[in-house]
């Protein structure tokens, strides 16, 4: 079997393939934050979780240009820890990118809900899955074309959303009751902030996908460092623009439980009848369709990256004949995306919607990576000084060192907040690990691989 991958992908198409994995963070899901911390709690947390993301990616980058591989955070803790640290960040990724795409599903089927209310969202969210399954086994290359289109529409569409709402735009609508218990420094406020922050960390969620296209792209040393910086920038950007307007559009309470955020605070503006509002909605599935469709890529690279190394069933490393796309590892994480969909009677706990609990599940996935990810920074500085490394993590080691640390923070929080989901995540992580203590000989038959195995030089 020819298990390698066709590089296709410019710096340009990396790029978008960065902020298109995580630009419908800027369209739904952060706006729950607000249920928790208010408009003002809410963006103090945003903000740490801003700089977390920020030394987070400057020091990731010098493992993505290291190792490109497109097991991305597999890849690093596997040669920084050997098969159980691969096992850890391998199964960690793959619950974030797999239980990201349901609920940027159930997004879309909310959006296209507010144009057509027959729409049940679930079915329009399945029929999603199934398109953009589609295009991602056609080709990547077509597939990175279109993520960077719709990424550019979704970007500029935030911006006319900013720009429509400006007029209307009232900052007293965005600090009135802008702390959690209305208190600034209280035990209410605290808590809100830290509760808050699954939703802070949806806002950039996934930007480290962009490491497994790492072995489809033309120069990764390159081309992959211009993408992650110029990437956590836009985001950054974005994140702060669109919290502030739609807060201060009116009343924030009413869309901080809600999967349409963007749309409801301009009907606030401009009103249900407004050609502006049909626009936001047309467009802004955009916004959810590039983030929907490259976490697609992403979780099927990562699917055939453990499948390559025994991690996973061999079958799930085939990749198409003729398309050169891992195409088995494409529909096995869709099946269990739609599956997540349907999981009301298991996930919908504690009070919060559906999509907030798979959110808040992928963000568990993704802080646990983060951690593994940056502890095999340190690692391999130790213990493989002469890698080679095109892009070194400035600031060493206070840099990645505040990432690990802020990460540790938000997965404290996380597990103090969200009790019931820690333990279903626990629970996954469980089952993953007696499949690998069960799969040593599948391991040890899988194929060499330098990039995991043995120094480079």
């Amino acid at each position: 079997m020819d298990n390698g991958l066709k590089r296709t992908l410019g710096a340009w198409q990396l790029w978008g393939i960065a902020v298109g994995l995580v630009i419908s963070g800027e369209y739904f899901g952060w706006s729950y934050g607000w249920a928790q911390a208010g408009t003002l709690g809410f963006m103090v947390t945003a903000l740490f979780v801003a700089a977390m993301y920020a030394a987070f990616i400057f020091s990731y980058t010098e493992l993505t240009c290291a190792i490109p591989h497109a097991g991305g955070p597999f890849a690093y803790a596997r040669r920084a820890f050997g098969p159980a640290g691969g096992f850890l960040a391998g199964i960690a990724t793959l619950i974030e990118f797999v239980f990201a795409p349901p609920a940027i599903a159930l997004a879309i089927g909310a959006y296209l809900n507010v144009q057509f209310p027959g729409i049940d969202p679930k079915v329009a969210a399945v029929g999603a899955y199934l398109v953009f399954m589609a295009l991602n086994i056609v080709g990547v290359g077509i597939a990175a074309a279109f993520e960077l289109f719709v990424t550019v529409v979704a970007i500029g569409e935030l911006l006319v959303f900013m720009g429509v709402v400006a007029p209307g735009f009232s900052l007293a609508n965005f600090v009135r009751g802008g702390w959690s218990g209305q208190d600034e420094f209280g035990l209410a406020a605290w808590s809100g902030m830290f509760a808050a922050i699954p939703f802070a960390i949806w806002f950039f969620l996934a930007i480290e996908g962009a490491a497994m296209a790492a072995e489809e792209a033309h120069e990764p040393r390159r081309t992959i460092p211009r993408a992650y910086i110029g990437g956590i920038l836009t985001l950054l950007v974005l994140a702060v623009g669109v919290m502030v307007f739609a807060g201060g559009a009116g009343d924030w309470r009413a869309l901080s439980n809600i999967n349409d955020p963007l749309p409801q605070a301009m009907k606030m503006i401009v009103g249900a009848e407004s050609g502006w509002l049909h626009m936001l909605v047309w467009i802004g599935l955009f916004g959810l369709v590039a983030s929907f469709h490259g976490i697609i890529l992403g979780y099927s690279r990562q699917i055939f990256a453990l499948g390559r190394a025994g991690y996973l069933p061999r079958a799930l490393a085939a990749v198409h004949p003729r398309f050169r796309t891992p195409h088995r590892a494409i529909l096995a994480g869709g099946a269990v995306g739609i599956a997540a969909i349907f999981s009301d009677s298991v996930l919908t706990i504690g009070g919060q919607p559906l999509t907030a609990n798979i959110v808040t599940l992928s963000v568990f996935g993704a802080i646990v990576m983060y951690i593994v990810s940056m502890a095999s920074l340190f690692k391999l500085r130790l213990s493989e000084p002469g890698l080679e490394r095109s892009f070194r993590a400035p600031g060493y080691p206070w840099l990645p060192g505040f990432a690990l640390f802020a990460a540790c923070i938000c997965l404290a929080a996380l597990i103090y907040y969200n009790l019931m989901l820690s333990l279903i995540f626990a629970g996954f992580l469980a089952v993953a690990f007696g499949y690998f203590l069960l799969t040593g000989a599948q391991r040890a038959e899988a194929p060499a691989d330098a990039l995991l195995d043995g120094p480079m030089t």
